[in-house]
């Protein structure tokens, strides 16, 4: 009946397998992009721990959530997205889905757009994150990208960035990393935020910011600040959050899709459609990882416990940046690595070949992807040292 051909293996993911596959004891995984502790592991947070056996003892019922999901979530979202008692929560301006993981936001986002906007054309950044492309085809919009990286000087690309984004026509949607831009960990300037303002202004584009890594960057409340400067110029946005790196919760798929209109009525017309998208994809979501982010939110002690651990997070991030460029400066002086302390979050772009990834994963066992992004995260005390020889003998 199908006659088909095998369809193309997920970079990344494919990546992963062919990591586990290999035997060799002194492996070492950058390619896959999740957190890793000093140890190597993926941790369950204290809080996250906490929180479950609160929920194991007090859980009354596993009926299904409504359309939305659980209030508390979209509550507490809209708490780290603006601000405790921010006006758009209270004025009704913002509503707020619960989701299968970020990348369900972002699937729901496209399927309202193609109700709300089905001729425009959607932006996203090049390079950007690989299933951005995807999920916007599959709801049938047309994907451009916009300049964004500058391999050269490894940084951003702002004078490009500019004027693909005025060259935008009006009506579009334009995708944005609100902080810790996967893949590059290169991020946008106070000033282009302003451009992206003021030209969606102007033009009335839809800014839909993926906001994967709140809290892996500088902060909770510093990662936010591009947000706000969108926020603050009264444009409509959409907001697809993930609560899969910051609290540890890969495998509970567990996200947020929010929309944020200039009156409480458009939002309210605007949600509506959110929620006939839902039902058509998945008709609710599911409990677990959403009850335990609201029982963490909604708990000062145990949000303390939260906060504290994901600062914990972010710093061994940036020390494991600042060792090994340190560690490359040490072994050669051919390339100068320190943008890699410029660059936030997770992820790095390495300035690697694909060439020299090959080499380094067919001699040493190391696993990069293959444009030689590199996540920082997979660095360990342990594997330093190896991972910078072995980087300085393909140089």
């Amino acid at each position: 009946m199908f006659h088909l051909d095998l369809a193309p293996a997920d970079p990344i993911l494919g990546l992963t397998e062919t990591f586990k596959a290999d035997t060799h004891p002194g492996k070492i995984n950058l390619g896959v992009g999740v957190y890793q502790d000093a140890t190597g592991k993926t941790p369950v947070l204290r809080a996250v721990k906490a929180a479950e056996r609160h929920l194991l003892d007090h859980e009354s019922t596993k009926s299904y959530l409504s359309i939305p999901g659980l209030p508390a979530l979209a509550a507490q979202t809209q708490a780290l997205l603006f601000g405790e008692g921010h006006a758009l929560t209270t004025t009704g301006r913002a509503k707020t889905a619960q989701t299968p993981g970020g990348t369900g936001a972002l699937r729901v986002a496209a399927d309202f757009c193609q109700r709300a906007l089905p001729t425009a054309t959607v932006w996203v950044s090049q390079p950007t994150w690989a299933n951005h492309q995807a999920i916007f085809e599959a709801a049938g919009f047309a994907v451009k990208s916009y300049r964004y990286y500058d391999k050269a000087a490894q940084s951003l690309d702002e004078a490009g960035f500019m004027a693909d984004l005025a060259a935008i026509p009006e009506g579009d949607i334009v995708i944005l990393h609100g902080c810790c831009h996967n893949p590059s960990g290169i991020d946008l300037t106070p000033n282009a935020w302003a451009a992206v303002a003021q030209v969606a202004q102007q033009k009335r584009l839809l800014c839909l910011v993926d906001f994967a890594y709140q809290g892996f960057g500088d902060g909770l409340e510093e990662d936010r600040a591009g947000l706000h400067v969108l926020l603050n110029a009264g444009l409509s946005v959409l907001i697809a959050s993930s609560y899969s790196k910051n609290f540890g919760l890969y495998n509970e798929r567990i996200g947020a899709l929010t929309v944020v209109e200039d009156t409480a009525d458009a939002a309210e017309r605007a949600f509506s459609h959110m929620q006939a998208a839902i039902r058509a994809i998945y008709s609710s979501p599911p409990s677990h990882g959403g009850a335990i982010v609201a029982t963490i939110l909604g708990d000062a002690t145990l949000r303390a416990e939260w906060v504290s651990e994901l600062a914990d997070m972010r710093q061994r991030i940036r020390a494991m940046r600042e060792a090994f460029v340190q560690g490359m400066a040490d072994r050669q002086s051919k390339v100068d690595f320190g943008f890699i302390n410029h660059q936030k979050g997770m992820f790095s772009f390495s300035g690697l070949t694909e060439t020299q990834v090959l080499k380094l994963r067919a001699d040493d066992h190391i696993y990069i992807v293959g444009s030689g992004r590199i996540n920082v995260a997979g660095i360990t005390p342990a594997n330093l040292d190896p991972l910078c020889d072995a980087i300085a003998r393909v140089l």
